[in-house]
């Protein structure tokens, strides 16, 4: 199989408009890369880039060592999965599977193997061949979409928010049945996506876009544990991690009564950006000398857990208070309640005000921190 290598790439309609800037990216043999973000950052543009359906302005681009940057798609060997899938409407499944290998003059009987494989592969039952596109329902078009793509035995496979036409039970389905898909393939996988769900479980590098600009590439458990800095600290977790803007004194953020040191690397600001995540929000335990009080003023049931919305006492009244999300069991309601709250160091993320990168927290404590009322 065939490495990706990405060099540079930008792609500018106009002055105003640069879709694509200075990307960089490497995709090895068996890697399943997500381009992951925001709608208008980028990533499709870079998918249609590596696909050859644009050309770039500068950059560029490698697979198998061979510079593919301005050949045709044709001439590329990649397979792309387009979000409408693509089908031929006038063709059966199995002309739709066939066409490009019929293109390439290969012989009937090698079409007739690779699309038996890829339906095995794609649990496609034989009599859905004689049918069009318009007699499938939608995961069945999405399986002939990805057999499409497989019969190809492309160096490198595109796909294009895939999942998205699908109803929120379908795409969990053939969202497992990709992963295990692509785990039996050994060429490079690039796929596009603003769903963090599908970034997080397909994936074994996300590259995080934002503006054109890749913010992080990580595997994705680092990415939710150290994000690089403010919006993709943002952007990562479900619930959404909170970001509170705070006021340094002393080499201490003040969130109310709770004093909290400030990391090595944050000098001496005087406000900083403190990150936790709503599951790293702890109740404060009565041996605990110091700790931080707020009123529950929302309450969402999120099936397992609560989600809870907490106004910090002492950081402003009504509307301008600090407000901290937090994950908590769902045996009882805590709405319009006084409750105390603790966090733990390790959990912590910090990020510079003005650039918004993050300032490396190197406490490991697994002691929870928190502040007098």
């Amino acid at each position: 199989m065939a490495k990706l290598e990405i060099k540079n790439l930008n792609k500018t309609y106009n002055p105003k408009t640069v879709p694509v800037k200075n990307v960089t990216l490497n995709v090895e043999d068996g890697e399943f890369l997500t381009l992951l973000g925001p709608s208008g950052c980028g990533k499709s543009t870079t998918l249609r880039l590596i696909a050859g359906l644009e050309e770039p302005t500068r950059g560029s681009i490698e697979i198998g060592g061979r510079d593919v940057t301005y050949l045709k798609p044709g001439d590329r060997n990649v397979a792309m999965v387009f979000q409408s899938y693509a089908l031929y409407p006038h063709m059966t499944v199995y002309d739709n599977m066939a066409s490009a290998l019929k293109l390439r003059k290969i012989s009937a009987t090698e079409i007739q193997q690779r699309v038996t494989e890829a339906c095995r592969f794609l649990d496609l039952n034989e009599d859905l061949m004689s049918r069009k596109p318009g007699q499938l329902s939608g995961g069945q078009r999405q399986r002939v979409a990805l057999g499409r793509a497989l019969v190809r035995q492309p160096d490198v496979f595109l796909l294009d928010e895939p999942l998205s036409n699908l109803d929120a039970l379908l795409r969990e389905r053939v969202r497992a049945e990709i992963k295990q898909l692509f785990e039996k393939q050994n060429a490079p996988v690039v796929y596009v996506t603003h769903d963090q769900v599908e970034a997080m479980t397909l994936s074994t590098k996300v590259a995080v876009l934002y503006d054109g600009n890749v913010q992080q590439l990580d595997p994705p458990a680092r990415l939710y544990s150290r994000p690089a800095n403010q919006f993709v600290a943002g952007f990562v977790g479900s619930p959404q991690m909170n970001l509170l803007t705070l006021r340094c004194q002393d080499n201490t953020a003040l969130l109310g009564s709770m004093q909290i040191p400030l990391p090595p690397g944050a000098g001496s600001p005087r406000h900083v950006v403190l990150g936790v995540r709503p599951e790293d929000v702890r109740f404060a335990q009565p041996e605990d000398e110091l700790h931080v009080a707020g009123r529950v003023f929302l309450v969402e049931n999120l099936g397992m857990q609560n989600l809870l919305s907490i106004r910090v006492a002492g950081t402003g009244d009504g509307d301008a208070g600090i407000v901290l999300r937090a994950l908590f069991p769902t045996d009882c309601s805590w709405s319009g309640e006084d409750i105390e709250l603790a966090v733990f160091p390790k959990a912590l993320h910090w990020f510079d005000i003005e650039s918004g990168d993050r300032i490396e927290n190197e406490q490991r404590s697994d002691e929870p921190i928190s502040s007098s009322g």
